[in-house]
């Protein structure tokens, strides 16, 4: 399959300061995990461009745009006590919204069957009004806002390990975007329970399925099968975005879930037969060990391609089954 990929160096401008978890050093981690596997060649290497305040304002009010913009060029700093920004992160966050804008573009012309954007700040708990989570600008969302104003309808599917809680808030009361999130259980932000299922227009399009520590992969791959997909179908998406966060590896750092990079590489795999070539993208978000995320970044960009790579065994066994047990149950008494 044909794979767009963006990997811009630029995105290392966005400078988060020493030990900063969220660091550039990430995205070499990426690509050198690519090389290691073979896979530079056997993606389309895209640049991104600068997403506009019209873009940008789909999801994000205009007035927290402009003071992104102007605390950047004052020279940045703290805007909470997680999300730290230079001088250069208002344009590089610019350009990381716009990468997903500009593959976009490129498939809607069929040059690729699909887009991997390794990107940085990541976006997923960036709200429209609010930067938090080390995100700026929800990169997709801000694709997903696009798809849909062209009358497309879209599922973002996130296996982040935090839920994006920016994500969701975007699309909350609306029907032509599906969210869909795993996320462990209590973790930062705090959001993203199993009875949060969308209101007014958007009642029943947000689906939370929080798992366990510990979860392994066969029980996102399972609940892919028995939940998403059908939800997915009868919603009608005509487009995936994947809000790919790495931070579920069991070596992370910052969480307790117990998946592998092999198990990456299935649950994109199964995640792509879920929608038609030339309307999947997927984005990088979090991932903090550099050794995981450059196996797991390897494993997923495989399996777009259409290479079994797996660096490590999938897991299996363990927690999980009855987390999502609880969520069909109790979207079927509350939602019929």
């Amino acid at each position: 399959m044909a794979v767009l990929g963006y990997f811009d160096e630029r995105f290392k401008d966005h400078d988060t300061g020493p030990h900063h978890p969220e660091r550039p050093a990430r995205l070499s981690a990426v690509t050198d995990g690519l090389r290691r596997f073979d896979l530079t060649e056997a993606m389309t290497p895209c640049a991104p461009r600068l997403a506009t305040d019209d873009e940008l304002t789909l999801v994000h009010d205009l007035a927290y745009v402009r003071a992104i913009d102007k605390f950047c060029a004052d020279g940045g700093g703290d805007l909470d006590a997680d999300t730290r920004v230079s001088a250069n992160s208002a344009v590089i966050a610019r350009l990381a919204a716009g990468a997903g804008l500009d593959a976009i573009e490129r498939l809607q012309d069929g040059q690729a069957d699909a887009a991997f954007m390794a990107v940085r700040p990541p976006g997923h708990h960036a709200t429209p009004t609010r930067a938090m989570g080390f995100c700026i600008f929800n990169n997709a969302a801000v694709a997903a806002a696009a798809l849909a104003a062209s009358g497309q309808r879209v599922v973002i599917v996130d296996f982040d390990a935090h839920h994006g809680n920016g994500t969701s808030d975007a699309f909350y009361d609306r029907d032509d975007v599906l969210y869909v999130s795993w996320h462990q259980n209590r973790l930062y932000p705090g959001t993203g329970r199993v009875d949060e299922w969308g209101s007014g227009m958007g009642l029943g399009w947000t689906l939370n399925m929080p798992m366990p520590e510990g979860a392994t992969g066969e029980h996102y791959r399972c609940s892919i099968e028995e939940t998403v997909a059908p939800l997915i179908e009868s919603h009608g998406s005509t487009w995936l975005i994947v809000s790919a966060g790495f931070d579920g590896h069991r070596q992370d750092p910052l969480t307790d879930l117990g998946l592998t990079s092999g198990d990456f590489a299935d649950i994109t795999s199964d995640l792509l037969q879920l929608a038609s070539p030339g309307h999947r993208l997927v984005f990088l978000e979090g991932g903090y060990d550099l050794k995981a995320i450059a196996e797991s970044t390897a494993a997923t960009v495989g399996a777009m391609v259409g290479e079994h790579i797996h660096p490590e065994p999938p897991s299996s066994g363990g927690p999980g089954e009855d987390a999502l047990a609880v969520v069909e149950i109790l979207r079927g008494r509350f939602l019929g």
